[in-house]
């Protein structure tokens, strides 16, 4: 009889080690506290549908359609024609006028991960801004990139700090990462902030990637009740190479379909090369989600009547988070303006990640901890999810109030 070999531990890839999912590690300790037969109010993830949104009606039908006429085999590696026709269409509402290319996705997250596989060599970086969502450090860690990262100044409505980037730059800086709407902060970019990145790419000869996940949720608008219209990078800066990534997740309140796509613009010579790049990825992972990619033409281009009570709930929600902010001592915001999440500062002598695992198990309310998204040494914050109604954001809000007061007091 052969004895048994002894197995040996298996270790994942070194590189991961500094791979982090804020919003979702902190699944654990609130389980804990559901286990032992508490409801937790969740206000960590970004899902419109675990709330009192609904997918617009012909978006479902459409892809439902596909599906029973038979749709659902391989799709072309780019995405389906009318799909990326769409895309197109869309891109030019936006003011986007030097389109070399548009492609679909398994969502955003898919973008993010093939546009920075494809441009960036080992020893080279990325730019990216702090706080930022923790996707991108997380493919970074992935592709065994080392993180450079630019500060968002609190103190200017978290735009990008110029001085910042250009201390960063170095010769092995290959693009730069926008988030406009910001996630977690609600920021929006300036123009005039636009108009300075893009001179800074045009003199480094940086790739920009645009994230406009929520440009269709401003929640600024004019003396007539109107949205204030989004500003895309690409419009202001036409010349300067740019992917530019949305999405049906957000706008169009279906995250769980996982469609993106990115929109190539900039000098077509400078581009291409990269372009090609990016194509033998999106032939080596063969199509995104098929039957899905017929949604997005009716969802471009049909009814956007669902984004006014989208906008309007927002908007009243965000009123809400934000006076509770100005109110609640310790606390302090910096108001949003897109999307749907609030980056409250909070002045506590522990750390924000202790704050929020321990406001999970006494006060059952649950956000995510600043540090996840990453800040400036000496700040703490938590990031909230505004989505819920306004009743089940008072209750929230009054816990957190109250485990702040017990905990540190009000001075």
């Amino acid at each position: 009889m052969v004895p048994a070999a002894q197995t040996r531990e298996i270790t994942a890839a070194r590189r991961l080690d500094n791979v982090r999912y804020a919003i979702r590690d902190l699944a654990c300790v609130a389980d804990e506290v559901i286990q032992q037969g508490h409801e937790v109010l969740p206000l960590n993830v970004g899902d419109p549908l675990n709330f009192d949104f609904k997918t617009p009606p012909h978006i479902i039908e459409a892809a439902y359609k596909a599906m029973r006429d038979g749709k659902n085999g391989y799709a072309p590696s780019p995405g389906i024609p009318e799909a990326l026709e769409a895309i197109r269409g869309e891109a030019a509402r936006k003011g986007i006028n030097t389109v070399r290319d548009v492609f679909v996705t398994s969502g955003v997250s898919e973008t993010v991960d093939l546009c920075i596989s494809a441009l960036v060599n080992p020893g080279e970086d990325i730019l990216t801004p702090k706080p930022d969502y923790p996707l991108y450090s997380a493919v970074l860690c992935k592709l065994g990139i080392a993180l450079n990262a630019y500060d968002l100044n609190e103190d200017d409505g978290w735009q990008p700090e110029l001085a910042d980037i250009e201390r960063k730059l170095t010769p092995r800086t290959r693009g730069i990462v926008l988030i406009n709407p910001n996630n977690p902060t609600g920021s929006l970019c300036t123009r005039q902030m636009l108009e300075q990145i893009a001179e800074l790419a045009r003199r480094h000869n940086l790739v920009v990637f645009s994230d406009e996940i929520y440009d269709k949720l401003i929640l600024d608008y004019d003396s007539q009740g109107n949205a204030t219209p989004h500003i895309a990078f690409a419009a202001v800066a036409p010349d300067v190479p740019c992917i530019t990534f949305g999405g049906m997740s957000k706008n169009y309140l279906v995250p769980g379909w996982r469609i993106g796509w990115g929109i190539v613009s900039g000098d077509a010579g400078a581009i291409r090369p990269y372009t090609e790049g990016i194509h033998r990825l999106l032939r080596a992972r063969l199509c995104a989600n098929h039957p899905e990619q017929y949604a997005i033409k009716p969802a471009l281009e049909g009814s956007q009547e669902h984004l006014i009570e989208v906008r309007r709930k927002l908007r009243s929600r965000r009123d809400l988070t934000q006076k509770w902010c100005e109110s609640t001592p310790r606390v302090s915001c910096v108001a949003p303006r897109g999307a749907f999440y609030a980056f409250p500062r909070i002045d506590i002598p522990e750390s924000d990640e202790v704050f929020v695992k321990e406001l999970i198990r006494q006060k059952h309310v649950m956000v995510v901890h600043g540090s996840g998204f990453g800040q400036k040494p000496g700040t703490q914050h938590f990031r909230i999810v505004f989505l819920p109604d306004e009743k089940t954001l008072t209750r929230a809000y009054a816990g957190i109030a109250d485990f702040i007061r017990e905990r540190y007091g009000s001075a």
